[in-house]
């Protein structure tokens, strides 16, 4: 497809970027439009350059496809996600999480334990928002009982999110870093948890520390004994019905892929709500498609409950297939490799071009304002420099995670920090500093890298190709 005499001078290609920055900048912030449109208009920027550099618009249809099709995987999991929420809600999963959450908690021990718990609960559901709009809210009611400052609780509530998001075999995220690095899923995983891992024991310490400063607050137990009724009241809190949540978890574990794994994980939450909640398979199956419904007349309970299904996530699904054909775009006609080459090829460490990586991802979501499209194009941008410097493909993938993904809940104009800030009602520069996993998790990254610990390279092209294999079959 590629033709060097086409590709986009430097010049052309800085005004692409720029131009497209500028329409997110003025839809977001002056004409305040939804960021589906906006990256519309993005592809139409850069079509219309393509057009003055010779591209035809039949090669530019090849470009968007090829940018979607390289995430068809991850878009699935979208669809999945969905109906994993709702199949587990509809069951009971996610209830007794919080029900039997409630019970640990103490004010000494509130913010590492909810840690934890936004942590279990993230990586049981593959999802930040999901995990922040049901325990989060919870854990923000309780929290601020105690006395403790709510944006140091929706700091909180963000690190554990986001560390389960990350880690999580369901996440759309995870999902789609791995596949724009060229990675197998459990591959991926398994390399950020050299760097996670350890940043999650620090946020312990510190939220540990933290949370002993308010031990001499009283919980607010009229609250937490209302909610807790209302759950035990509406559904079967039988300990067996975290059987769905196990039984992914043991999927996993097992390096079961992830589709068959999340399918299993919602044939098994149906199941339940069959036999434990007395839910009609019409309702099981309403569930998966549009999510848990139902007015316990108590509203914090019904915020946590009613949500979940395949059409929750259209919003995602659809504002990830125009980034996807956006990213396809800039990459195969050439603009990305033509703005950044000379850059690269500069970078003489492979410190330095980690440390560009994570960078470049956080820039990308302050100017683009979504992860989905910096996951991308980092993904796709700097996958020649590290084949070349032999890193494995699972490096690209967790370090492109490191930056775009763990800075999108911080940065206040992206969907992920506009999302938090409503949903926990607390403004994303006050909850920033509190939120340690998102900024200490990059750091320990680069300072590891620059000590050349944990970076992992392919001594041979047959291992690169086994990789590739691996994803293939994954995928399939």
């Amino acid at each position: 497809m590629k033709d060097d005499t086409r590709t986009p001078s430097f010049g052309a290609s800085l005004g692409v970027f720029l131009g497209i920055v500028g329409i997110l900048i003025i839809g977001i912030f002056l004409l305040k439009v939804d960021l589906h449109v906006l990256l519309a208009l993005g592809i139409f920027l850069t079509a219309v350059v393509s057009k003055t550099c010779g591209y035809t618009w039949e090669e530019m249809g090849l470009g968007m496809r090829s940018g979607v099709s390289r995430a068809i995987p991850a878009m699935v999991i979208f669809i999945m996600i969905g109906m994993l929420i709702g199949s587990w809600i509809h069951a009971g999963t996610v209830p007794a999480l919080i029900y039997y959450g409630l019970n640990w908690l103490t004010p000494a021990i509130f913010l590492p334990v909810g840690l934890i718990l936004c942590s279990l609960t993230s990586l049981a559901t593959g999802t930040s928002w999901g995990t922040a709009g049901t325990v989060g809210l919870a854990m923000m009611g309780i929290g601020i009982s105690l006395g403790i400052p709510a944006p140091i609780v929706a700091g909180m509530v963000i690190s554990g999110a986001v560390f389960g998001d990350k880690m999580s075999p369901l996440s759309d995220t995870t999902n789609l870093a791995a596949a724009s690095a060229g990675s197998n899923l459990y591959a991926h995983i398994g390399s950020m948890a050299y760097t996670t891992v350890p940043t999650f024991i620090i946020c312990l310490v510190i939220y540990g520390m933290l949370g002993m400063g308010y031990s001499d607050g009283v919980i607010d137990t009229e609250n937490v004994k209302a909610i807790q009724d209302t759950l035990d009241g509406r559904f079967n809190l039988n300990p067996l019905v975290i059987l769905p949540m196990v039984v992914l978890l043991v999927l996993s574990v097992m390096k079961v892929p992830a589709v068959p794994a999340m399918f299993a994980g919602v044939v098994m939450g149906s199941l339940t709500a069959l036999i434990f909640q007395g839910a009609s398979i019409s309702e099981a199956l309403t569930a998966i498609n549009y999510g848990y419904k139902s007015d316990t007349g108590l509203a914090l309970v019904d915020k946590l409950l009613n949500r979940g299904g395949i059409q929750s996530m259209m919003w995602t699904f659809s504002l990830a297939f125009i980034a996807l054909c956006l990213g396809g775009m800039l990459d195969e006609m050439g603009f990305l490799k033509s703005l950044v080459a000379s850059t690269i090829a500069k970078v003489k460490s492979t410190g330095n071009l980690i440390a560009m990586t994570i960078v470049s991802g956080i820039l990308g979501n302050a100017t683009m304002g979504e992860a989905y499209l910096s996951i991308i194009l980092c993904g796709r941008l700097y996958g020649p420099a590290y084949k070349q410097r032999k890193l494995a493909p699972r490096m690209l993938s967790r370090v492109v995670e490191e930056g775009a993904t763990l800075s999108t809940p911080i940065i206040p104009w992206t969907t992920a920090g506009a999302f938090m800030a409503g949903t926990l009602g607390v403004a994303t520069f006050d909850y920033l500093p509190y939120a340690f996993l998102c900024w200490i998790n990059p750091i320990v990254s680069i300072g590891l890298a620059y000590m050349g610990i944990f970076v992992f390279k392919i001594a041979t092209t047959d291992e690169v190709a086994e990789e590739e294999s691996e994803v293939i079959a994954a995928h399939n």
